[in-house]
């Protein structure tokens, strides 16, 4: 039987996607938290962090000079991620990383992105000591759908929680709302669609802010963290779109 204990403090955190929407959001949090002391994003390129955030939003406070010295970017190679096993020595993983089939081109590429790098990711955090993985997912996510995208969002699921992480939350968000840099046709009239049904939509599949999942995210990872018998993978921790929409 699982129980439940906490998982220590969270000094040092990873963003995996800390270029797209949700990545973003998680980006600006962890460094404005207080207990982060060091904040690494994987990246392809070398960019800002300016670049990376944007503008800042009307009535946000500007990041101070303590919170820039948080940010370490980590230029790396995604085909090789065996190569810079030092940038995986963090106490937490945010894995925000995601694409579509369209974006991706095959079916074949899609899974490189959205399963083959989270989970060679959350295999060298965990070998490099990281207790917590907080994993962007989806809505309908399950190994066993018949849809492509939500069969290999759930096996990705399942292929992390057997790492054995002390702390695994999945967040499975509907659409996502935020300032998207790329026009996406099949969201751009999800999200007209739902305002246009908005009495009609349950709360389970209305959309949801990046900022809302980033910051369900943030608090998941602030709560104790199971732990199980020895052999026995710690349950994932499931954060549903409804309970996404509720952070402020």
């Amino acid at each position: 039987m699982a129980s439940v204990q906490a998982v220590g403090p969270m000094r040092a955190v990873l963003v995996a996607g800390a270029s797209g929407l949700v990545g973003r959001e998680l980006l600006r949090l962890c460094l404005a938290d207080p207990e982060v002391q060091t904040v690494k994003a994987l990246l392809r390129r070398d960019v800002t962090l300016d670049a990376l955030l944007g503008a800042a939003r009307p009535g946000e406070a500007p990041l101070t000079d303590a919170q820039r010295r948080k940010f370490q970017p980590c230029i790396i190679d995604f085909d090789r991620l065996d190569r810079h096993t030092e940038h995986f020595a963090v106490d937490a993983v945010f894995c925000a990383l995601g694409s579509t089939i369209r974006q991706a081109g095959s079916q074949a590429a899609f899974r490189k992105v959205d399963f083959d790098a989270p989970l060679q990711i959350a295999q060298l955090a965990h070998a490099q000591g990281a207790s917590r993985f907080l994993l962007v997912s989806a809505l309908g996510a399950s190994a066993r759908s018949r849809v492509f995208y939500n069969r290999v969002k759930g096996e990705l699921e399942e292929a992390i929680q057997a790492i054995g992480f002390a702390q695994f939350a999945v967040a499975r968000p509907s659409l996502l709302q935020g300032d998207r840099p790329e026009f996406r046709l099949g969201e751009h009239l999800g999200l007209w669609l739902s305002r246009v049904f908005a009495g009609l939509i349950p709360e389970s599949h209305r959309p949801v802010h990046v900022r809302q999942v980033a910051q369900g995210l943030l608090h998941a990872a602030r709560e104790a963290g199971p732990t199980t018998d020895a052999g026995e993978a710690p349950p994932r921790r499931v954060l549903p779109n409804a309970w996404l929409r509720r952070m402020r």
